[in-house]
């Protein structure tokens, strides 16, 4: 084998090792797309877009190292001080997603309905318990689509996620670039990158569709009012662990 065809093959493995060790890199999207009531096709949308974000911004960071002459270990100490930020940002965000959870909880079950699309969205209802009295009645809001109140509720979801992984780097990426800069490789670099890139979020679409399909078989029975806190602990945890055995 050429040497780039070796680095080619190494970008390839680390790209579907690196993403399926790393819990963060699938299970938030699994358990958002849950408890969001977001549509399979949705659910993949969403996970290609903050992996593709994933994967860009260490290549943009690669990049500008390799053209402003940064050393290797100078690199991989920036990646690492990113990694730090992206694994606390997860679990404050999975924290501050479970506090959210469990207050829905407490204010009110909630309904689901089914869009045409495939989303499913969830309506809070209270119970009068004072007057022995149930309520089933259910109000859509009248305000523009984008301006429903389950709308800027996803928006801020994925704009939230979508910052997490903006933050999170691709650590296996720096020094297969390297290898072609080192050798003033353009088509290497661009080579090595388009095949991780593609490996990532490939990996990335292929779990998360897995999980989707099987979270969505399991009842909650009466735990799934709680759909939202327990996304949020799964969150939180995946954090943790990427933080605690630096994956």
């Amino acid at each position: 084998m050429e040497p780039l065809s070796v680095i080619i093959a190494t970008a390839l493995t680390l790209g579907l090792v690196h993403t399926a060790i790393g819990p963060d890199h699938y299970l938030p999207f699994v358990v958002l797309g849950r408890s969001e009531g977001w549509s399979l096709r949705r659910t993949l949308f969403v996970t290609f877009l903050c992996g593709a974000a994933h994967v860009l911004s260490s290549i943009a960071v690669g990049g500008l190292g390799i053209g402003l002459g940064w050393s290797l270990s100078s690199m991989e100490g920036f990646e690492g001080i990113r990694g730090d930020v992206a694994s606390y940002t997860l679990m404050g965000f999975g924290a501050l997603y479970m506090i959210y959870g469990l207050i829905r909880a407490r204010t009110g079950h909630s309904h689901a309905h089914i869009h045409g699309d495939g989303t499913r969205h969830s309506h809070p209802h209270q119970h009068d318990l004072g007057n022995k009295r149930q309520s089933s009645e259910h109000t859509h809001s009248s305000e523009p689509h984008d301006q429903d109140p389950h709308v800027r509720s996803h928006r801020r979801t994925f704009w939230a996620l979508f910052i997490v992984f903006v933050l999170g780097p691709c650590e296996p990426l720096i020094p297969l670039l390297m290898v072609p800069a080192s050798n003033h490789s353009v088509s290497g670099v661009l080579a090595v990158s388009l095949v991780f890139s593609a490996a990532t979020i490939g990996t990335m679409l292929l779990i998360v569709s897995l999980g989707y399909l099987g979270i969505n078989w399991i009842p909650l029975g009466k735990l799934e009012k709680y759909a939202h806190a327990l996304s949020g602990a799964a969150i939180l945890v995946s954090g943790s662990v990427i933080q605690l055995f630096g994956l």
